[in-house]
């Protein structure tokens, strides 16, 4: 049985998930960004214990077919962004929609008419918040992480960042610990 969990976007929320699992003597098959498969079926008193549970962590077990599908997106977007070694180097379009098994037109549609902005948004988005956390590290300078993440140049990164953060790459790391990073899974 798969059950899919609104706000799980990085590994310690994978762990949190596993242990509530854990709690209600479920066994998790598969465990994955925002997506759990159990080998059991559970009753409506097992999902709604499950619910408060998540709830109580900051995650929410979710019920209709289009935020599940939200969901899925955002999940394999912070995965290709924050989790893999090595960012694609096909076009997120065709990363996504293979991954989803689904028409990115389709995909894009139903993500802009819920979130309010188009997926390329979302992984600019995420993109920006990575290159920050690579910056707050500094162990890795501008054009590696300008590799890194597949951006053309650095000052295609560097125009992209001021846009959103309103500061140049180089402003913020002097920043860093005066500065705030946004949590993923408000993005």
């Amino acid at each position: 049985m798969k059950l899919f969990i609104k706000h799980m976007v990085s590994l310690r929320c994978k762990i949190v998930v596993k242990e509530e699992l854990a709690n209600l003597g479920l066994h998790p098959a598969k465990v994955e960004l925002g997506m759990v498969e159990i080998r059991e079926n559970i009753s409506e008193e097992v999902r709604e214990k499950l619910k408060r549970n998540l709830s109580r962590c900051g995650l929410e077990l979710l019920e209709d077919r289009t935020s599940i599908l939200i969901e899925q997106i955002k999940g394999v977007v912070i995965e290709m962004i924050h989790y893999l070694d090595e960012t694609p180097k096909v076009n997120y379009s065709d990363y996504i929609s293979e991954k989803m098994n689904y028409d990115y037109t389709y995909l894009s549609n139903v993500f802009s008419k819920v979130k309010g902005i188009t997926i390329q948004q979302f992984i600019i988005m995420n993109k920006v918040e990575r290159v920050k956390e690579l910056l707050m590290y500094d162990e890795m300078n501008l054009t590696e992480i300008s590799y890194k993440l597949n951006y053309s140049s650095v000052a295609h990164l560097s125009n992209q960042f001021k846009k959103i953060t309103g500061f140049s790459p180089s402003f913020y790391k002097q920043l860093k610990y005066n500065y705030k990073r946004n949590a993923l899974e408000t993005i």
